[in-house]
């Protein structure tokens, strides 16, 4: 099968950065499917891996963990799913990732893809909404509804793609005012059409631009890059008792005991902990995926797609690697058939 994979940790503009390579086709296990996958896209963990973690013995190491297809096969203990269904999902990051013809993944992280999106627009979605999903209502705890009417959600990187579907979960299913930072114009222009009820600047001090914006301080934090160049503004901003989740990976040690005084509480995010340690409710995420296919579908969410960087190949995901670890993408980066 084709499939495009690395060798050695190099720079993205590097032409070995990314290889289209040939590879056996994988088997499902028991609870396995072997999907055909007709698109993905591309997240923040796939620079990530290329540059930090070398293949093993110099095999060839395929990432990519967001992916639309068809069912082709199922394993043996497989319930949920059947061949010819239509599938979105993020995959595990203990395993091989989407970027071939085709993958295996379990059951229990995948669900029916949108009715009203084509593969393109649904590759855009499993990685950045579960994450937000888990961030918005299990790390910060936020209820559904209005209940948390009056409260406020402080999302620093609102345009990137975890940004562009919690601004969406937060608008439209709870009672929270939402403010996502974005630093240039078609950005924060990105942030308010996705719903936002305020943009501000990280690149300005936060609890200035929130000043500005009529808001002493926020009761919730999601903070989602740059968090330890931010944290100390951070901790001004969130009211006492505020609560605080963060999905990167910073650079700089965070000093907790800064969150001493308000009784703030850190969370930390990371989709891939069901599926890694296979926790006893893995299949929450099959459950959340369906659920947002069906927000879709009734026109309460709708694709974060951002750019559409033709074909699955070496050379449109190097320029896919190269944009995000710019910085300055906005959205989903998808690609599209082999």
């Amino acid at each position: 099968m084709k499939a495009v994979a690395y060798y050695q940790s190099l720079p993205a503009e590097h032409t070995d950065a990314l290889q289209d390579v040939e590879l056996p086709a994988p088997t499902p296990g028991p609870r396995d499917l072997l999907v055909e996958v007709k698109a993905i896209s591309v997240n923040p963990v796939d620079t990530k891996i290329r540059r930090n973690v070398a293949p093993e013995d110099g095999a060839a190491k395929v990432l990519g963990w967001d992916a639309s297809g068809i069912v082709k096969a199922v394993g043996s203990e497989v319930s949920l799913f059947q061949p010819g269904d239509r599938v979105y999902y993020a995959g595990a990051i203990n395993r091989a990732g989407a970027n071939s013809e085709l993958h295996v993944v379990d059951e229990r992280i995948v669900a029916r893809m949108p009715k009203k999106l084509g593969f393109a627009e649904a590759a855009a979605l499993p990685l950045t909404a579960i994450t937000a999903w888990e961030l918005l209502f299990e790390r910060l705890q936020v209820s559904q509804g209005s209940a948390d009417l009056g409260q406020s959600l402080l999302i620093v990187g609102a345009a990137g793609g975890v940004g562009s579907i919690l601004v969406q979960l937060a608008r439209q299913l709870t009672g929270l005012t939402v403010i996502g930072t974005a630093s240039r114009p078609e950005t924060q222009a990105w942030v308010r059409q996705l719903g936002a009820h305020h943009v501000i600047d990280h690149r300005q001090p936060l609890s200035e631009e929130l000043k500005r914006i009529g808001i002493n301080q926020v009761t919730h934090v999601a903070s989602l890059t740059q968090t330890d160049q931010h944290y100390a503004q951070l901790v001004e901003a969130l009211a006492p008792q505020g609560r605080l989740a963060l999905i990167d990976d910073p650079e700089q040690p965070l000093d907790i005991m800064q969150l001493k005084r308000k009784s703030l509480s850190l969370h930390w995010e990371l989709m891939f902990t069901r599926s890694l340690f296979e926790t006893a409710d893995m299949i929450e995420q099959h459950r959340l995926l369906q659920r947002v296919a069906e927000l879709v579908d009734a026109g309460t969410l709708k694709t974060t797609l951002g750019e559409h960087f033709g074909s699955i190949n070496a050379a449109n995901l190097r320029r896919a690697h190269a944009l995000l670890e710019s910085g300055t993408a906005r959205g989903k980066i998808v690609l599209e058939g082999f």
